[in-house]
This record gives structure tokens, sequence and C-alpha cells, in this order.
């Protein structure tokens, strides 16, 4: 006896997008058979899992496998498991809506998509596999029942924008998709999704490796013995896969097209992978291993709920889909499979955190995917540049947590800097190009390499030919402050500590003169001291400025600004210290202040002297591209000096 059945509305960002994908053409529709067999592997996988866990659950895993059904009067295609099947809320929450963020993001991507390849690898990235079914498909039936439980569901949708659920008695354990297909189109018949030849192609084609059986009923046709007779038909079920696990196989034996696959499989991806990764470890701790680095970063990168890790097998039994323990934070990018051999089937977490072998084998992939990447970076650099381009923000977080291959990490990172606009630096190519008599590897960070490049900061450094490593992505602000040198040569911000590029020989010929600017500066130094009191802690002169009349420094071991603000965005308090105020002796404002500050003057004069101070030490933080303290003071100050000057 069914239950009633109830018809909600889809969530509105899934209603949008199905809609983007039922009405848009796709170059490749077959990828949807993938998605299915792709889901109900998981559900298999998961069963296994929870069967080993938890004893009492009273399921039959002893033929666990898929199935694929054909209708071809009815025209439908039927992909079912007998996994770990879904409650009512699993399937409200997992196919009737879009639980994850950034759908909104993806909805503009796919607007704004050149070609079809470029909306295959947008799905992929977003998890959504499973809509893919209404590219093919006029409606689409759900049943599912979830292991140990008696009550089942049965889930409808023709993708509109709404669907209907309801409690159903004839389903079995796990979880059936019926396709209701859409019609026939006879000058297509390379999507006929009715033949049981079409099917077995896309099968052996992208789901070959399939750890379980994938079944299907298919027809043998004997030809007639006797003249005139009819041919025999019969009905057999045929496994159509060869379930060998790719990651168990020699190298020399498998495709690249097996191993964009197998990717595409493990990573809900549509993309194909930038590298492949093979391992097999012998002796102590034995197990093989299949990574992959993608072409793509996913759109969830940086989400805090981002699944990161890969997937754990100990011989062959699936044990869990996102093992962070066997691959650092800083490398969460990475797909793949771990084969262990002498793990324990029930390990739980907990386990695993303090478990030496999952530590050594953590250890050994992790300088594998950074040794393939250092062979990028030496013998392919294609593959690098689009690598670093996707990736490199996330592997400069290892900089800050993974002390062992810091030196590894600094080696094959690359940074953009005032050498070049186009092509980006190592710090080994950096140091080949210092000039002679350099020590420091000068560097700057910032919003934008824009914002650096018209930095006061930089003024002396391009003057005098001195290369910078231009720092904007937001990690860079963090990873300067714990590395402290590179190949014996240090890291230097070019807006902390005091700088002096100046030669031993233009030092002693400028000795003099600096020393008469000091003499003659020394009020105007003491007096802004006094004036800024509350802004700056020590105004001195300045030998980083050729343009600009001042600028702000932090001290050489001080926070900067930018990371003091990062520090309160995540909820730390720091304290907000004073920097120090640099001059530029040779600049009018600066000469024109130390005249009239030595004149000095009546009440009226001393004030506006006092407002240009302000203004100065506004224009300095401005250029920097701080934020003021006070805009709207700011902005009256100015306002008064224009309307004096018109």
């Amino acid at each position: 006896m069914s239950a009633r059945v109830e018809q909600l509305e889809f969530q509105a960002e899934a209603r949008q997008l199905l809609d983007l994908m039922v009405h848009s053409v796709y170059s490749n529709k077959d990828s949807f058979l993938r998605e299915l067999i792709s889901n109900a592997s998981d559900a298999l996988d998961k069963l296994r899992l929870e069967a080993f866990r938890n004893k009492d659950l009273n399921v039959d895993t002893s033929d666990l496998h898929i199935e694929i059904e054909v209708d071809k009067g009815a025209r439908t295609l039927t992909v079912r498991d007998n996994g770990i099947g879904m409650t009512r809320d699993e399937v409200v929450g997992l196919i009737g809506t879009l639980a994850k963020s950034g759908t909104a993001e993806l909805r503009q991507q796919l607007r704004e998509a050149k070609n079809a390849a470029a909306s295959e690898e947008l799905i992929g990235q977003f998890g959504i596999g499973f809509y893919s079914t209404f590219m093919v498909a006029d409606t689409v039936e759900l049943r599912t029942r979830k292991a140990g439980e008696s009550a089942a569901i049965r889930w409808e949708s023709s993708g509109e924008g709404t669907y209907t659920i309801e409690s159903v008695d004839d389903a079995l354990q796990g979880t059936s998709v019926k396709l209701h297909l859409k019609p026939e189109d006879p000058e297509d018949e390379l999507h006929d999704y009715t033949s049981d030849s079409t099917i077995k192609a896309l099968v052996k084609q992208y789901s070959d490796f399939i750890a379980w059986p994938i079944r299907m009923e298919v027809e043998r046709r004997t030809p007639a013995s006797e003249e005139g007779g009819e041919d025999v038909v019969t009905v057999e079920t045929e496994t159509i896969n060869s379930m060998k696990a790719l990651w168990a196989r020699p190298k020399d034996e498998v495709s690249d097209e097996e191993y964009k696959e197998f990717y595409k499989h493990i990573a809900h991806a549509w993309d194909d992978p930038l590298e492949v990764i093979p391992m097999k470890a012998e002796g102590t701790f034995e197990y093989q291993a299949l990574l992959f680095i993608p072409s793509h970063a996913p759109f969830d990168l940086f989400n805090q709920d981002s699944k990161v890790g890969v997937q754990l097998y100990v011989k062959r039994v699936f044990i869990m889909s996102d093992c962070d323990q066997l691959m650092p934070h800083y490398l969460r990018f990475v797909k793949g499979v771990v084969d262990a051999q002498d793990m324990s089937l029930n390990v739980s977490r907990e386990i695993l955190q303090q478990d030496r072998q999952i530590n050594a084998i953590r250890r050994r992939l992790t300088k594998k995917v950074l040794s393939t990447i250092k062979e990028m970076q030496s013998g392919r650099q294609e593959n690098y540049r689009t690598f670093w381009t996707q990736f490199g923000r996330v592997l400069k977080e290892g900089l800050l947590s993974d002390f062992e291959n810091q030196d590894t990490l600094l080696r094959i990172s690359s940074f953009a800097s005032t050498h070049s606009e186009e092509k980006p630096t190592t710090l080994a190519g950096y140091i080949e190009r210092m000039k002679d008599g350099q020590e420091q590897i000068f560097y700057a960070t910032g919003e934008s390499r824009q914002q650096l490049l018209n930095s006061p900061h930089l003024e002396a450094f391009k003057a005098k030919g001195y290369e910078v490593l231009l720092l904007t992505d937001p990690v860079d602000e963090v990873w300067v402050g714990s590395v402290t040198e590179f190949d014996g040569k240090p890291l230097q911000s070019i807006a902390k500590g005091e700088v002096d590029l100046d030669s031993e020989e233009e030092k002693t010929a400028h000795e003099a003169e600096r020393q008469e600017q000091q003499r003659h500066f020394a009020d105007l130094v003491t007096w802004l001291k006094e004036t800024l009191s509350d802004h700056v802690k020590e105004v001195r002169l300045s030998t980083r400025l050729t343009e600009s009349p001042a600028c702000l420094i932090t001290d050489t071991f001080g926070i900067t600004p930018a990371l003091a603000r990062m520090y309160r965005a995540s909820g730390q308090a720091v304290p907000v210290g004073k920097r120090i105020l640099e001059l530029n002796p040779n600049h009018p404002l600066i000469t024109g202040l130390q005249q009239a500050q030595k004149a000095g003057g009546d009440d009226a004069q001393m004030r506006r002297l006092v407002e240009t101070a302000e203004l100065l030490y506004g224009t300095a933080l401005l250029a920097e591209g701080g934020a003021l303290e006070d805009p709207a003071k700011f902005a009256g100050l100015l306002a008064d000096l224009l309307a004096r000057t018109v």
C-alpha cells in the first residue's frame, strides 16, 4: 500500500541548473551512464564498509553487483544496485536539492562556456552527475531502500522544476534509476541507449575498471541448423566489465584512455588529469597507489567543508572515500586510490590518526607528488604552468605546515617579479640574476601586481635595477614570516626594516651628504614624530624613496597591516602596532614642510601645518593600498587645502 504522493519543488538553484542542462547541447551525452554507474559503485562500497563496521546490520553482501536493464519497447534504461540505499531525507537532500555551494557561480560559468566540452568540465567540477540523466531522459524514476530498513521510497521528476516522492512497498535493497528515454532519433544511431551493443561499448569505455560486476541481459542469436528454419534467440546474463583494478596493473598494460576514465570516475570529474602517478611500495609497508593531479581546480578548493584526501582500500576492500590522513591539506587537490595490504579492515578515522603505517605512506605519497611537480617544472613546462595557475596558491600553504618538505616546496614554487611581466620566476632563477654584492632576496606583498609596481617602497629598487618578487596571494603574507632564507640568501621585505641599496663606494661618497641631511631635517623629524604620535612610532629620512614624499615602514619583525587584517578576519586578536614614517629629503613637499616648520607662525599657520602633516601620513597610507582610519576627516582636510589653492 502506497502512502500519499507529495509533490515538491526543486531548490531554486537546482531548477535553474536543470533548465540549463536540459536545453544545452553537449558533445558527449554518453557521460550520464558513467555517472549512474559511479554512483552505484559508491553505494556498494558504502554497504560493504557498513557491514564490516556494524555486525548487527542484517544484509546479504555475498552478491553485490550493478545491473543494467534495457526495455526497447518501453524505451527505458534502468541502472540498479543492491548497495547501501537511501532514506527519504537522503533522497530529498541529495537528489531534490543541490546541497553544495557555488551553484550561482556554476550557472554563470555554464552560460559563458565557449563550447560543449567546457560545459561538461564545469558539470564535473560541481559534482552534479545525477542531473546529467535529464540530457537523455524525459522522466527519471528512482526507487530506493536503505540497507537494514523496511521503508522504501519512490522519486520521480521530468526535470522541469518539481518532483514527486512517496513511500512504496516494492523496492528492493539498494537503488534503481529508471530513465524514460527521449524519443528515438533515427539519424543518431550512436546514441541509441536501447541497444545492447551501445551499452556494452559505453561500459567498456567508461566503467570497465569498476570493482563490482556490471551485469546485463543480452540476446544470443544462434543461426538455424536447418534450411528454412528460424534463428534461435536466447537471453543470457553477462558481466560486461573486466573488474580489473587499474592500480594493480603494470603501467605499460594500461592505456591513457583507461587512466583518464578511472580519474573521472574517482574524482567525479569531466576533465582529463594533468598528471598520472602510479606507485608500488614493497617491504615493511606494502601498498599500491594511483594518484592524479587534476588539470582544473574544483570550485570548492578553498571551502572549509571541501572534500580532502584520496580513497583508501585495504586488500581491494573500500574503507573510506576522503582519507585526509593520507595526504597533507595543501595537497587536497590530489585525487586517487591507495590500496594497503596489512591494515585492519575495521579501521576508524581515530585509529588512522595514530597509525604508524598510515603516517609512513603519507610521507612517501607527499614526496612522490612533489617530485612529480618538480619533474613537470624541469621537463614538462606547459603542464607545470597549468598546474601553477590552478594550484600554486594552495601548494604554498605547505610552506607554513610541512617543514620536512619546505625546501622542496620553495624550489618548485614560482613567483611573479619585476624581472618579467609574463613569466614568473623560481627562487633559484632569482638568485642567478642577483646583482654583484646583493645578499638578500627582496620581495613585496600586496593585493595586485599593479598596486605593488606603483608602491613607493619599490622606487629605489626600480631606480637601481634590483629585482623584487611581487607576492599577491593572501597566503604570501603568512608564509614569508616563517621562511627566513633560501640557499643561504635571507628574504627581505622592501616594506620592513631599514634598506640601504648603495654600494660601499656610494656610501662613502654620500656619507657627508647624508649627515648634512640628518642635521638639516632634525627639527622636522622631531616635530612630525610629536605631531603624528597617534599614528607613527618613529619618523626618519628614507633611502628607498626617489619620487614619493613619504612611505610607511613596518619594523623588521613586526606584523604588517595586511597580515593583521587577515588575523582579525579569522577571529584572532592582534595588537595594532604603530609604524615608521620615512621621508624623502629630496621631495619638494618635504623641503617645503621643513622650511614652514622652521619659520613657525601664528596659530592658524601652525594648524595648517599640522593638517599638512596629517595629509602626508594619509597619502603614504593610501599609496601602499592601506585603509584610512578616518576617511571623512582626510577628505575634509584635502578639500580645505584645495580651496586655498584656487
